[in-house]
């Protein structure tokens, strides 16, 4: 007695349907914004930090303030 056995392969398939609506645009910007505030900080703190160094090699404020005056006129 012979047996016959077949064998089926069933592939299904789905499919997703999602779209998302991202505004490449508003991306861009957010990324931009970001970026800039960023580097923006970083130059306020340099700024600050070099301010602070030249009150201290100066002596002061009112020193800082003498010699940067000093430096631009040439007196």
């Amino acid at each position: 007695m012979t047996t016959n056995t077949t064998k089926t392969n069933t592939i299904a398939k789905t499919r997703t349907g999602a779209k998302t609506n991202v505004a490449v645009e508003a991306e861009v910007s957010r990324g931009t914004l970001i970026t800039l505030g960023v580097a923006g900080a970083v130059v306020g703190i340099w700024s600050f930090a070099s301010l602070a160094a030249g009150m201290i090699a100066a002596g002061g404020p009112i020193a800082l303030v003498k010699a940067w005056f000093s430096a631009v006129t040439g007196m």
